[in-house]
């Protein structure tokens, strides 16, 4: 898909050899439009030893059964972000509503709240992006939590949607495909990042691109049961799936 006018969001599609030889999915995932922030960058760092910080878990809670991720201090913006959105009871009766198995299931659009069967959604949001926060050692496997964001065209920077979230499901990748991939894409992935995509799986191809800022701690099944549900368009669930948070201590 493509992203037209201001009514998609769109995650850049890698138009490569590669993923149309191995029927790899592309992700359009959405967000608001951009809007300028003051300090409006990307930060790239490194996984490293990060202060005594608390670790934040969030529950939550769907139709399917419940899912708690962990929420990473590396990247303290999207983290912060999140977890006020959260406590102020914003995704609370919020969809999953847009799905698309073996890749990701995708939620956090506003306009979701009691909308109608069958009505597109995606193009929800809060009036401000995220930074930004590409953090070495933090990438798209299984269980990833990443923020969704529009295309490069319009969004040279990277921030990340104020509201809308993914969590991957992804595939699982041999060695060969990693290689190719690339030197078609010119990334360079890690012994961890391949060891992790080659055994559990994950979305490999929008590392560095959109930031991931958690993880699925418990609830992969879940994870699993919410990509296999009926889509229809727009890979829109034809049964809504809801969602409910809830900050939580571990």
């Amino acid at each position: 898909m493509d992203c037209k006018g201001n009514h998609f969001y769109a995650m850049k599609n890698k138009k490569v050899a590669f993923l149309i030889i191995f029927s790899a999915l592309f992700f359009v995932a959405c967000s608001q439009k951009p809007v300028k922030n003051a300090d409006n960058h990307v930060e790239e760092s490194t996984v490293e030893a990060v202060a005594e910080e608390a670790v934040n878990y969030v529950l939550i809670e769907t139709d399917l059964g419940n899912i708690v991720v962990k929420l990473y201090n590396e990247t303290p913006r999207h983290r912060d972000n999140f977890l006020k959105l959260v406590n102020e009871g914003f995704y609370d009766g919020l969809l999953f509503h847009r799905v698309i198995k073996n890749f990701m299931i995708q939620g956090g659009d506003p306009k979701s709240k009691d909308a109608q069967p069958g009505q597109m959604l995606g193009d929800g949001g809060l009036p401000y992006t995220v930074p930004a926060e590409f953090v070495k050692g933090l990438f798209h496997k299984k269980g990833a939590l990443a923020a969704a964001r529009q295309g490069d065209n319009v969004n040279p920077n990277k921030e990340s949607s104020s509201c809308q979230f993914y969590i991957v499901q992804g595939n699982v990748w041999n060695p060969n495909q990693l290689k190719m991939m690339e030197y078609q894409m010119q990334k360079h992935f890690s012994q961890e990042q391949i060891e992790a995509y080659t055994t559990i799986g994950g979305t490999p191809h929008l590392d560095g691109d959109y930031t991931v800022f958690g993880e699925v701690v418990e609830g992969l099944d879940v994870v699993d049961k919410i990509a296999a549900v009926q889509c229809g368009q727009f890979d829109r669930p034809v049964k809504d799936v809801k969602m409910k948070m809830k900050v939580i201590q571990k």
